[in-house]
This record gives structure tokens, sequence and C-alpha cells, in this order.
């Protein structure tokens, strides 16, 4: 699979189905062979009840929480579901077991993650799930990809533009665009 760019959009005035809830999503490995565990899990998303609608190009960033783990390979994911947060989010964690990802570390290695950063314009705040990303606005590897897919989508709760976010974070770590996911 190539990675996709943002060039690659959904049709003119595609809608999701009724029902289809768009979320955005954010991919990261930094185990093994990274953009193969990025390429699977965009594969498999629709088995788990995520329509893929459009992938950001790929990018190489340096870990910003445990600084001492190979760098990542990260993009972002537009996609649309009927699954309602919770169940999105059981189901995105179904698929990392199913990719290979075992408890370890926490902000360790690992060869998949998936974490929910926008889910239409709802705040979910609860112990196991909090929509937007509670990082979000802090994670330079989680903007740059987004800003490509929607630099107009506002946080829900800031009401600040993605591409607002990116220009004011005060994440500094490295991100950089691959120009082929096999770089």
């Amino acid at each position: 699979m190539k990675t996709r760019s943002s060039s690659a959009e959904a049709p003119r005035n595609s809608r999701p189905a009724t029902g289809m809830k768009t979320v955005y999503l954010s991919l990261g490995s930094n185990l093994g062979d990274r953009a193969a565990h990025l390429e699977e899990a965009i594969r498999r998303l629709p088995d788990v009840g995520v329509v893929v609608r459009r992938v950001s190009s790929f990018y190489k960033t340096e870990p910003v929480e445990v600084r001492s783990q190979p760098w990542f390979v990260n993009c972002v994911v537009e996609a649309a579901t009927e699954l309602m947060p919770t169940r999105l989010l059981g189901a995105l964690k179904s698929l990392e077991r199913t990719l290979g990802r075992q408890p370890g570390t926490p902000k360790g290695p690992r060869p998949i993650d998936i974490d929910i950063l926008l889910y239409e314009n709802v705040v979910v705040q609860s112990p196991e799930l909090e929509i937007p990303h509670s990082r979000l606005a802090e994670r330079r590897f989680v903007l740059a990809p987004l800003t490509e897919l929607a630099p107009e989508a506002r946080h829900p709760v800031t009401e600040r533009t993605v591409l607002e976010m990116l220009h004011e974070t005060p994440d500094a770590s490295a991100v950089v665009r691959m120009k082929d996911c096999r770089e």
C-alpha cells in the first residue's frame, strides 16, 4: 500500500451514510517495520467498523515523553463510523492487540498505537476515554498530519483550529514528512 496524501480526498459532496460519524485517528509505530504496521492497521480498520476516507502522509517523529526509544512513524486517518465513542475505543484496542500490541511500558515502544483525536464535535470525559484527545494541542506528531487533512477543524472545547494549534504548540520535537513510506 502506498502512502496516501491529503490529495487523496473523498469525492466532493460525499457524506457518510446516515448514522456515520466523522472521526480522526492517530496511528503510530516504533517497532519492526513501522510503515508496514501502519499500512496493515489502515487496511484492517474496516474490519472493526471504521471506514477509511483519507490518510495523511507518513511522518518520522521523535519520541516525546519516553525519549530513549526508536523514532516513530505516524499518520492520521479521517474515517467514518457508526460506533459510539466507547465502542470505537474498544474496537481500536482490539485491533491493536490483533496487530501485536501487548501491555508494556506506558508511552514505551509499540508496534501499533491508535488514538481517537476527534469524533465529530463530541466531548467525552471519562476515566477510560477523553475526546478530543487530552494532549492533542501538545503533540506536533499528531498536529502536522492532522493539518494535512483538516486544518480548519476546530477543537470542540477551545474552538482553536488544528492549524492554530500546530502554530501554537510548545512541542518542538522533530516531525519529518516521509517522501516514501519505505524511508
